[in-house]
């Protein structure tokens, strides 16, 4: 019999289509889902972090996706055979967020999924309010106390726990062991607290999604008195996978990187989808397009530390601005305290900003585009600037005090020896007892286009532009400085315009010149503009913070570390009598910002392109209170 190619041709695709039909089929029968009733976590992101936060969860915690984790639960045969019921999402609780499964589709209901998010997240609320217990009383702990704070939740815990014994596995088809652990499993769930303890058994059980983890992924801390030798190693600065949830990591020994794959055996090849050592070695220069792709797959990363520096590090050193060409540093900078939430304290002298000017940056007109908005918010503006009054009784000016003169000649024809002086009135502008400071973030996202034609920082210079203009014609006090930061030392400071000098086509040249830095060190950037804003001898001292984005840097400035620290930063400048007000283009700010500046220290603009125009504004509405 003879075969064409496109006979066989025929036969590969019809056991493909073969092959996929039977997948379906197979995953339908083992898996108990309900996709057309699923709730997905991007849909009522933002509702539940209110709801944590209102039932006194931690402000500085975010609501994010959890990655789904592997149990050797037991499964049935028809399980084992389509693969399923080996990966489970499960929520849990770290440094830095509330990590929520992304998508749950356990019940028939939508109902009944909807509200198994609202109660994680009330149990949630509570978890670090108690002290730690192991896994079974802890839950149990947790389901009392939501239950207890919050009464009107027991109606949707009591549908929700009858909806899900019915999906757990029958006690009487269980070994005795296994059978023992899920009876106790069920009476915890029914009534909370009656258990004190879990029997023993050869599996763990099936998982109570009702529950939080009871072995989270916690990334593993590389040891402190171990320090890797090349420190720009351990994170990479090109990208940051965001979406990536966290993972448990474990630290490896370094493979030997001459020995390359021939060396592997090939009855270990069909292991590889458990654990790989793969040595990337520091010479391969090879495309990592897939990492976020691999990284989402993977339960556990391991890492490995060794004593060379990889070529990346030279490409990120070429966005280093030679000498020559960077601005000129105007002092050898100032040491600045930072807060350590861990340690609960802070860190004295522990970075240190550099204010830079661009000295050489040419005076420039306001750009075309932006003159007919510049004299729209000129003319507002200007009715904002205090009247012109009258100084009486001066010693000298344009016209004579009669009010004074008056005075002086009655005196006088009264026998009074009174001194001619003081006799004179002059019209003044009145000067508002205020002073503000703009701060805007030049970090490395601000070269994120937001259409086809703007970048951030193109919205962020036409901001400056607008807003120089606007208070130029109020004539109030005002400085503004930019900043970014590449961990600790330095804290690069941008002076753009500074309280003693005049707006102009200088200052404008300066704005011009703004580049994307690199990373965002909030809190450095706050305290430097506080001790500026120190220096002016207004009643009333407005710190405005122009930023895209959370606090981030190349350090452990991340997360929660960050966080906390501006933090730390704004209350000290509200203790100073300043008043910080952040306006940020971050579509996630509502998640973060409260915890920062409290619910009336921000604003969020939704649309970039409208900050231009909005932001003279919102300061002519902070100084107006």
């Amino acid at each position: 019999m003879t075969w064409r190619v496109s006979d066989l041709a025929e036969l590969v695709e019809l056991e493909e289509q073969v092959g996929s039909w039977w997948h379906r089929f197979i995953t339908r029968r083992s898996e108990t889902r309900y996709p057309e009733a699923a709730v997905r976590l991007e849909e009522i992101q933002h509702l539940l972090g209110i709801w944590f936060r209102a039932l006194g969860g931690d402000g500085a915690l975010e609501v994010a996706g959890a990655d789904a984790s592997e149990m050797n639960v037991r499964r049935s045969l028809l399980q084992k055979v389509a693969g399923t019921q080996r990966r489970f999402h499960l929520a849990w609780l770290d440094d830095n967020a509330l990590r929520l499964p992304p998508r749950i589709d356990a019940f028939p209901e939508r109902a009944l999924n909807r509200d198994l998010y609202l109660w994680l997240a009330a149990l949630a609320a509570g978890a670090q309010a108690l002290p730690s217990a192991p896994w079974f009383q802890h839950n149990q702990q947790l389901t009392l106390a939501a239950l207890e704070h919050w009464p009107g939740l027991w109606e949707k815990y009591q549908a929700l726990v009858r909806a899900h014994l019915q999906q757990r596995p029958h006690p009487a088809r269980l070994p005795a062991d296994e059978r023992a652990q899920e009876e106790a499993i069920r009476a915890a769930l029914i009534e909370p607290g009656s258990r004190a303890r879990l029997p023993p058994a050869g599996r763990p059980p099936a998982p109570v999604p009702l529950w939080l983890h009871p072995n989270p992924p916690v990334s593993q801390a590389m040891s402190a008195s171990e320090p890797a030798t090349d420190p720009e190693a351990n994170r990479s600065p090109a990208q940051q996978l965001e979406t990536v949830p966290r993972k448990s990591a474990e630290e490896a020994d370094q493979p030997e990187s001459d020995r390359g794959l021939i060396t592997v055996r090939m009855e270990n090849i069909f292991s590889w989808g458990e654990h790989v050592h793969v040595d990337r070695g520091t010479e391969d220069e090879e495309n990592d397009q897939r990492a976020d792709e691999v990284a989402r797959d993977l339960d556990r990363i391991s890492i490995t530390r060794h004593g060379k520096a990889a070529k990346t590090r030279l490409k990120f050193d070429l966005d280093l601005p030679s000498e020559s060409e960077d601005d000129q540093v105007l002092n050898d900078g100032i040491l600045l305290p930072e807060w350590h939430w861990k340690q609960r304290r802070l860190i004295p002298n522990h970075c240190r900003a550099v204010e830079l000017v661009a000295a050489d940056a040419e005076p420039v007109p306001l750009p075309e585009r932006l003159k007919k908005t510049a004299t729209r918010l000129r003319n507002q503006f200007q009715a904002l600037a205090p009247a012109r009054i009258w100084y009486k009784a001066r010693p000298d000016g344009a016209e004579v005090d009669l009010d004074a003169y008056l005075r002086y000649r009655t005196d006088r024809a009264g026998g009074c020896r009174v001194a001619a002086d003081n006799l004179y009135r002059e019209m003044r502008a009145g000067a508002r007892d205020l002073a503000c400071l703009l701060l805007a973030d030049l970090s490395l996202s601000t070269d994120t286009w937001i259409d086809d034609h703007h970048r951030v920082l193109d919205v962020i210079q036409d901001s400056l532009y607008l807003f120089a203009e606007s208070l130029a014609a109020t004539g109030d006090r005002f400085g503004i400085y930019g900043f970014s930061s590449r961990k600790r030392d330095p804290i690069r400071i941008h002076r753009i315009k500074h309280f003693d000098e005049r707006y102009g086509g200088r200052v404008r040249g300066r704005i011009a010149a703004l580049k994307p830095g690199y990373y965002t060190r909030l809190g450095a950037g706050i305290r430097f503009a506080t001790r500026v804003l120190e220096t002016q001898g207004a009643g009333r001292r407005l710190l405005l913070i122009l930023t895209d984005g959370k606090p981030n840097d190349l350090d452990q400035y991340e997360g929660r570390y960050g966080i906390e620290d501006t933090r730390h930063a704004v209350r000290a400048a509200r203790n100073l009598g300043f008043h910080p007000f952040c306006v940020t283009i971050d579509e996630k700010g509502n998640d973060y910002l409260p915890h920062l500046f409290g619910t009336n220290g921000y604003v969020v603009i939704r649309n970039p392109a409208e900050l231009p125009a909005e932001l003279p504004l919102l300061y002519a509405r902070l100084t107006a209170e």
